[in-house]
């Protein structure tokens, strides 16, 4: 994929997000105050959130630009966060270019048939993911209003920047071999050996798919882009680095080396131009032995659930990469003093790292207080030196 410089009303290009202390944190400048959002704080914990869904499926949601622009918003005038986190879901460009999928509720996404055999996958990798730049303007038209949007929440110097999302590969053909989801990913493990021909065909059409995906975001005006691996955590490090990475590295070559200028703005200052790039974010659950191979892929930045200290997630990063995590989302139900001290815990951790932007070690669960997420926002940001 050629370099991309983006277009000039874009946040990062414009100057509304480049100093933002998320895009920063993101680009290894640590910040005084720590930056802090929620993986999945756009959604079921917020009765505003609640109310605004009754009657409308899952991804017509996603689907509607006005809705999941708004369900986006929501979060960070609640929680005043630093940043807003794209409100759609991992299959909607599966769903854009043809796949028979809907999200059920209580279960997640199912498939209308599993792809396990090597015609199922030819059949299917016969869609070109090229197809999907013809669809893809609910997305873009959403990410646009959200955008517009988050530049009425910053503090009148730069605007709330926005993190564009999407599903890494091997997760997308885990839901697609499976027909839906899955505890331990069997039918996509044994496909990965049974017919390593057909498992590659498929891990790169998801990798187009969904890269194309995260880029539409990115040019439409997310200031950064996060690759989720949900289920990388069912794969030992061989299988790994041999099935799978290659297809991430493929997804991320869709937005890696898109680029701006920053100009200086003190004077005296050297007049030159700085280009940056957008940052990129990867995470997955249960990746503790696999960090060091995400960020390989081509990864700015390694997101961290909770089963792993941060410090010694940095130890096995070798202390060069900033991390984003990791609260455990379990104490948000714990009594304050208890999930205060570990939240100081994590940011005292992450203080290892060249950078660190605090996050829950996965997502925010349906039933947590809301006025618990606030409370931590506040406790973090008290936290800056």
């Amino acid at each position: 994929m050629e370099h991309v410089s983006l277009p000039s009303q874009h946040p990062l290009s414009s100057g509304r997000t480049t100093e933002s202390r998320l895009v920063r944190a993101y680009q290894g400048v640590r910040q005084d105050i720590p930056p802090v959002w929620f993986m999945r704080q756009a959604g079921r914990s917020l009765p505003e959130y609640r109310e605004l869904r009754v009657g409308t499926k899952m991804l017509d949601a996603c689907l509607d630009p006005a809705l999941a622009s708004e369900i986006t918003l929501q979060p960070v005038r609640r929680h005043k966060v630093d940043a807003g986190i794209f409100f759609s879901d991992i299959v909607v460009p599966l769903k854009l270019v043809g796949v028979d999928v809907e999200i059920v509720p209580g279960r997640g996404p199912v498939m209308g048939e599993a792809v396990r055999t090597s015609a199922q996958v030819a059949a299917l990798t016969s869609i070109d993911p090229a197809s999907l730049d013809d669809v893809i303007a609910p997305i873009t038209e959403a990410v646009k209003l959200t955008v517009a949007g988050l530049s009425t929440l910053g503090d009148g110097n730069s605007s709330i920047p926005l993190i564009g999302f999407a599903g890494a590969p091997f997760t997308l053909a885990a839901y697609l071999v499976e027909g839906g989801p899955s505890k331990d990913h069997l039918a996509a493990r044994t496909l990965m050996h049974a017919d390593p021909a057909s498992w590659s065909a498929l891990m790169e059409w998801t990798a187009d798919v969904t890269g194309r995906f995260l880029r539409a975001q990115v040019l439409a005006g997310a200031s950064a882009a996060q690759l989720f691996d949900s289920w990388a955590g069912a794969l030992s490090l061989a299988d790994y680095e041999k099935h799978v990475a290659p297809a991430s590295a493929r997804a991320l070559k869709h937005v890696h080396g898109m680029s701006y200028s920053v100009r200086p703005h003190d004077e005296g200052a050297d007049p030159s131009v700085e280009r940056r790039t957008v940052p990129i974010v990867h995470f997955g659950v249960g990746t503790g032995e696999l960090l060091a191979a995400m960020r390989d892929v081509g990864a700015d930045v390694v997101g961290v659930d909770y089963r792993v200290p941060l410090d010694e997630a940095n130890r096995r990063l070798g202390g060069a990469v900033p991390l984003q995590g990791n609260i455990d989302p379990a104490l948000l139900y714990a009594p304050w003093p208890v999930l205060e001290a570990h939240v100081r815990d994590v940011v005292s951790r992450g203080q290892s790292a060249p950078a660190h932007v605090v996050n829950l070690g996965h997502g925010v669960s349906p039933d947590t207080d809301p006025d618990v997420l606030t409370r931590v926002v506040e406790l973090v940001h008290s936290l800056g030196s």
